[in-house]
């Protein structure tokens, strides 16, 4: 079975796209989007359509719980945002696609279980808003508080770093591991990067697939581990974007700052 895994979004249609595209092209039959489909770009209500279209399973980020509730611990740039989004997905000019988005949000889960894979948007403590950042590993309370929660394998987004942590506090980026690695017996937890704001230095838009022999009528509750029959092995893909044209959205709306779109282009 192969899965494609996507995370923070955040209203980048031109990303979007190209990731989607990217995903039928190689015929994966299932995406999973682990959160933050709204908040910082200028498409929400196109993004949050394509997801409900294309995603089979779809997790909370902390933005998209921002646009339904008051924003809790956002630095300015992104409360304004959050604050531009809500009002983009209450448009009196689209009540009936308005009301269905809204009904998509609220009813999106925190956490998802199949199998051996845990998949959350922050971290498998706190799912919905913890940061887990590369230099974590030297934190080392930290690490084995978060891997006591981890059966096996969990896959996270929210800080749009991609890369893998190991239950040995090792961090591996995707450069470092030639874009692939092979899931052993440790405990790993793995993030999938950003579809539309990468932070690692990289302006590429990033996911991840997910390949192993996982029966995909197992159930979403917990899949018994024997239906894996071959050793799980995951890809980072890297996709370049016209990142120019989501900036100049950006910096066509005044509610936006324009740092948000600058960062597009440093991957930063």
């Amino acid at each position: 079975m192969r899965r494609a895994l996507i995370s923070d979004i955040h209203g980048n249609l031109e990303a979007l796209e190209v990731v989607l595209d990217d995903i039928q092209a190689q015929g994966i039959p299932e995406t999973f989007c682990l959160g933050d489909i709204i908040g910082y770009g200028p498409n929400p209500r196109e993004c949050i359509d394509r997801v409900m279209e294309t995603c089979k399973i779809t997790l909370l980020g902390n933005h998209d719980q921002g646009a339904m509730f008051d924003p809790d611990g956002f630095n300015i740039g992104a409360e304004r945002a959050i604050f531009w989004t809500r009002e983009q997905l209450e448009s009196p000019n689209d009540r009936s696609n308005n009301e269905r988005r809204w009904e998509f949000l609220g009813e999106l889960p925190r956490s998802y279980r199949i199998g051996p894979y845990l998949f959350v948007h922050g971290s498998p403590r706190n799912p919905l808003s913890e940061y887990i950042f590369p230099e974590d590993i030297y934190n080392h309370r930290k690490m084995e508080r978060l891997f006591q929660l981890v059966a096996q394998y969990c896959f996270q987004g929210h800080t749009h770093v991609p890369g893998i942590f190991t239950e040995n506090f090792q961090f591996f980026s995707p450069e470092e591991i030639d874009q692939e690695y092979t899931l052993g017996e440790g405990k790993l937890m793995i993030n999938v990067g950003s579809v539309g704001q990468p932070r690692d230095g990289d302006n590429r838009a990033c996911y991840v697939v997910l390949e192993d022999g996982l029966d995909e009528n197992a159930g979403a509750v917990e899949a018994d581990r024997s239906a894996l029959v071959q050793t799980p092995r995951i890809t980072f893909r890297r996709l370049p974007y016209d990142f120019e044209t989501t900036i100049r959205k950006i910096y066509s709306i005044p509610e936006l700052e324009p740092f948000l779109g600058d960062r597009l282009r440093q991957g930063r």
